[in-house]
């Protein structure tokens, strides 16, 4: 059983959903990122998505981009990401999937890209930009130990769906809305709840939402519908407040032990 697999079995036994959290790898600089990363995995977080910077982001808000941008600037790469993974891995058993444009991974090769992200300690990859369809460059991914992560839009037609989910492993990212992460405004619980229960028609795998989630009031809200919850805008932006704060680390434990209550049942 892989580490995402077990992660979701522990889960369910507990009745408690995931908290998945992100942040851009080498924000603000590679040891405080490695430092805040540690202390959300030892704080009590399920999944670390950890962002692959790049100078283009397209699917992300300015939040995300900027964070990105401040890595960019302090010589943060791919192989620096891996090399973070790897400082990790030999911190936390915490699963840890990689978030890239395909950008990087082209650049850096990906036959080579797989055997260092395995190597490193990576569970899974998740490309915003890179879809089924392009099976040949797809090929290394699928025939490798890391989950693909799939995501689902609203606007995502079923029988794409269907396409979607087929090729995917670990788990659904379900999108909450259109637009990019970080937009503000309320969810609609609903159209969610209706969203994610005809993604389970076409998939075992467990399903976990984001782009805008940002508290644990959100959460607690969202959680009776989808097996695990993402926050990433919310994370960058306390980077983005005080990127000099000696006590960031603890100021992410802190939020992430508020957030993780939110995933149990009362």
């Amino acid at each position: 059983m892989t580490r995402l697999e077990q992660t979701f079995t522990d889960l369910k036994s507990r009745d408690e959903k995931a908290l998945v959290g992100f942040i851009s790898a080498g924000d603000p600089n590679y040891d405080t990122s490695l430092a805040i990363a540690t202390a959300m995995c030892e704080s009590g977080l399920d999944i670390l998505e950890l962002g692959v910077p790049f100078s283009d982001p397209t699917s992300d808000g300015p939040a995300i981009q900027l964070g990105s941008a401040r890595a960019i600037a302090n010589g943060m790469t791919l192989a620096r990401t891996l090399d973070m993974i790897r400082e990790l891995r030999s911190r936390v058993e915490t699963p840890i999937i990689v978030f890239s444009y395909y950008n990087p991974i082209l650049a850096y090769g990906p036959d080579r890209f797989v055997t260092d992200a395995v190597a490193a300690g990576a569970d899974g990859i998740l490309l915003v930009d890179l879809p089924p369809d392009e099976s040949e460059e797809l090929a290394p991914f699928q025939n490798s130990d890391l989950s693909i992560i799939r995501l689902v839009a609203p606007t995502t037609p079923e029988d794409r769906t269907a396409t979607l989910v087929a090729n995917a492993s670990g788990f659904v990212y379900l999108i909450s809305r259109t637009g990019v992460t970080g937009k503000a405004g309320a969810l609609d619980i609903d159209a969610i709840a209706g969203h994610a229960s005809e993604v389970r028609r076409h998939t075992d795998l467990p399903i976990c939402l984001g782009f805008g989630i940002s508290t644990p009031d959100d959460v607690a809200a969202l959680r009776e519908h989808v097996d695990g919850l993402v926050i990433g805008s919310a994370f960058v932006r306390m980077i983005e407040a005080t990127p000099d704060a000696s006590d960031l680390p603890e100021q992410f434990a802190s939020f992430v032990t508020d957030l993780k209550a939110a995933t149990r049942s009362n």
